[in-house]
């Protein structure tokens, strides 16, 4: 071709350009046509509910089902959230809340502190665990079908305002007022951080949330700092939270320049997150323990873990959520989080389950994996070989409906009895062990300065045992000696370890009650044995 023939110029190239444009502007105005067309028939559809219904109508609230209905056809995750609920939703992943910084129960009618939260302004002030709080802003709280809704109605509020409450405290013979200005509560979304062994470190993180890597970077300074050359993290029941705090957290284990998750969609081009040079724990064995509501957030530390050669997933097939949301603002101050894009784990693996079948049927899922007995046996599972992918070292890993572990770890029923059951239903656990503690906490805090004292030392005898049988008999729950029989190793280690998160904190509980969690034993043996360079693992 002559590159100075204008008229084969225009023939071959200007011409098939502008058609090509002039398609496109006719798609995107007849989609905006579509979309105005639609707008017109609602905005008719509530002008004619108006005019002719034989009630009076809640436009607002017509308007709201709208818009939810609409994002129920979209998938299970889009949703819609008034902004009156807004607050209380983006709490947890804020990482904070704005009261006075108490962790509290209603025992027998009666609000009991449980403990202060470190640095809150009940604990400046001296509040402490065991305390009961009779009064507040005047008025008698005791004895009147106190709730959680209505404890937290009456503590929190807006930073700097201040509540007035009165406390009962053991040992003094009249009430302790107290004036409490309400502050920044944090709420921590690390449970628990221990040496498992001298080698050891355990993690337990329960949320994805915008505080949680300065948690995790303490935790593990803490551990290394007691010598850990190894971690087992603890996502099981951890359902997301944010995905720039998980690519954050994956980036402590995998190497700089390692693929951790891309994300694509219809509407969004692919974006890719590697890691980085500053990873914390990039050396050493990884254990993840991950279970059916470990979700999002959890799957793509998981599946970056996995996926790279890095560490072992332990326990059972997570949830299955590889779904994005962003969040849209609405002129009300309300939002809608809509799912933007999926992501994707190094190997390419979509964890999201289908959703064909609606919300209700998508959350069931849990349900039906038990009926299938994929809980109990992992070979119920069966993965067609679309889903099968392949890591580096070439391990087989799988796609489709979460992330399946490297070793999998049945839910074990064997401790299960009615009467364990019964006595969670009726809460007698949390009822008894705040009871006990509030008359046995001065002689236990003597006894027991930490928790590796407590741990070696306390021992649910026959006569700690009598005490809790006749407390769940004045609760309505029929003794059954064979139930006990059946349940004793779990019944004993639970009271312990509530006991211990009481007495001292939360990390306490994780520490006694996972003597019986076997994703945990697992987790240690594994990391023990030789079976991470078996597996052709990346730990030195």
């Amino acid at each position: 071709m002559n590159p100075f023939n204008l008229e084969e110029i225009m023939r071959r190239i200007i011409l098939p350009t502008i058609l090509v444009c002039l398609l496109a502007v006719s798609s995107f105005a007849q989609e905006e046509q579509s979309r105005a067309d639609g707008v017109k028939k609602l905005d008719m559809l509530l002008s004619i509910i108006n005019y002719a219904y034989v009630d009076e109508v809640n436009n607002e609230k017509m308007v709201e089902d709208a818009i939810v209905g609409m994002l129920e056809e979209l998938d299970p995750h889009s949703v819609y959230i008034p902004e009156k609920e807004l607050k209380a939703m983006n709490e947890p992943l804020e990482g904070n809340f704005e009261g006075i910084g108490i962790q509290f129960n209603i025992l027998k009618d009666t609000l009991m502190v449980v403990s202060p939260i470190s640095g809150g302004p009940s604990e400046k002030l001296g509040i402490q665990a065991g305390d009961k709080i009779l009064v507040i802003d005047g008025k008698n709280v005791a004895g009147v079908g106190l709730t959680n809704s209505m404890v937290r109605d009456k503590l929190r509020g807006k930073k700097g305002t201040t509540v007035d409450v009165e406390i009962k405290r053991k040992g003094e013979k009249k009430l302790i007022p107290f004036t409490i200005e309400r502050d920044k509560i944090p709420l921590y979304s690390v449970d628990a951080t221990y040496m498992a062994t001298p080698e050891i470190g355990y993690i337990k993180v329960n949320r994805f949330a915008r505080t949680t890597m300065d948690e995790f970077q303490k935790g593990v300074a803490e551990l290394k700092g007691k010598g850990a050359k190894h971690l087992i993290l603890d996502l099981r029941g951890n359902g997301g939270g944010y995905l720039q705090t998980a690519v954050q957290m994956a980036d402590e284990f995998l190497e700089s320049g390692k693929m951790i998750v891309y994300t694509e969609g219809d509407k969004q081009k692919k974006e890719e997150y590697k890691a980085t040079s500053r990873g914390e724990f990039e050396k050493g064995k990884i254990a993840i323990l991950i279970d059916e509501g470990s979700a999002s957030a959890s799957e793509i530390v998981s599946g970056a873990v996995q996926d790279s050669d890095r560490g072992m997933i332990i326990g059972r097939r997570s949830f299955g959520k590889g779904l994005v949301q962003k969040s849209f603002p609405l002129t009300d101050g309300s939002i809608i989080r809509l799912t933007t894009a999926r992501y994707y784990t190094p190997t390419g693996r979509s964890i999201q389950r289908p959703y064909d079948d609606g919300k209700d049927s998508y959350y069931k899922e849990i349900n039906r994996r038990f009926d299938a007995g994929e809980l109990l046996v992992a070979d119920s599972i069966d993965f067609p070989d679309s889903l099968k992918f392949s890591t580096p070292n070439g391990r087989l890993v799988y796609g489709g409906g979460g992330i399946m572990p490297d070793i999998f770890i049945p839910l074990d029923t064997t401790l299960s009895s009615d009467l364990n059951r019964e006595l969670i239903r009726r809460g007698v656990y949390n009822e008894f062990t705040l009871t006990y503690l509030d008359k046995n906490r001065k002689g236990l805090s003597k006894d027991y300065s930490n928790i590796e004292d407590f741990k070696s030392g306390f021992v649910v005898d026959g006569d700690f045992l009598d005490q809790f049988k006749a407390h769940a008999e004045k609760k309505n729950v029929e003794w059954d000696d064979e139930d006990y029989e059946n349940s004793k190793k779990l019944i004993d280690l639970q009271l312990k370890a509530l006991i211990a998160r009481n007495l001292f904190d939360t990390s306490a509980y994780f520490e006694i009650i996972n003597d019986l969690n076997d994703s945990y034993l697992e987790a240690i043996n594994v990391i023990q044995s030789d079976k991470f360079e078996k597996a052709k693992l990346e730990y030195e």
